[in-house]
């Protein structure tokens, strides 16, 4: 019966180790960019909507229709995604199709 010998490098060890910190730092930026609830004090102050088509117009004079998250210029997120990055959310997800009286028409 023979053993099979690893040769398990100080090198490769450190490589592993880099790559397993990483992947978990990674899997924490994603979990810590949780979806913002509209119930976020944040939020509440804001106006913010997840659904653009739901805001009260009575009462959000600011907004108009066509106005959504993802055509704001603080929005933050691939082309096309279903939500992204806002800095005035720090650590949180708006809806790309969502609205808040902070929007800006992108240039």
């Amino acid at each position: 019966m023979t053993l099979l010998k690893t040769n398990f490098s100080r090198r490769v060890f450190i490589m592993q180790a880099i790559a397993v910190s990483g992947a978990v730092l990674t899997a924490q930026q994603v979990a810590a960019q949780a979806a913002l609830a509209e119930s976020d004090a944040q939020a509440v102050a804001l106006g913010y909507k997840a659904d653009a088509s739901k805001v009260d117009k009575a009462k959000q004079t600011k907004y108009a229709a066509g106005q959504v998250c993802s055509n704001c210029a603080l929005f933050q997120a691939a082309s096309g995604a279903a939500a992204g990055a806002c800095p005035l959310f720090a650590g949180k997800q708006v809806a790309a199709k969502g609205w808040c009286t902070a929007w800006a028409k992108k240039a």
